[in-house]
């Protein structure tokens, strides 16, 4: 098994307006990103699990074309509001990369 930071090119947070974040996850060739895809590690559930949010509300979109997946959720916090610990929603990749990959 290897963690998901091992396998990844880039593991990115950020804003999608206000209300919501995008995480990417970008993989340096096909033949990882596939592997990560099958795994099934990037899925509703997991992400509901880690960000403490409903599975209906998350979207995640693979794109074949760069080797990415794309996840969007809702921000816990309006970005700039008062409990905003994290405004441009930067630091918030943080609970994927020691995911286990099978």
């Amino acid at each position: 098994m290897a963690k998901l930071y091992e396998l990844a090119k880039l593991i990115r947070s950020k804003n999608a307006g206000p209300f919501q974040l995008t995480i990417d996850v970008l993989f340096e060739d096909r033949a990882t990103y596939d592997r990560v895809l099958s795994s099934g590690v990037i899925s509703r559930e997991e992400f509901s699990q880690l960000y403490g949010t409903p599975e209906d509300s998350i979207e995640i979109t693979n794109y074949e074309a760069a080797n990415a997946i794309k996840v969007t959720i809702p921000r816990p916090v309006i970005s700039g509001d008062l409990g905003d610990g994290d405004m441009m929603g930067g630091q918030q990749y943080g609970p994927l990369v020691d995911l286990e990959v099978a």
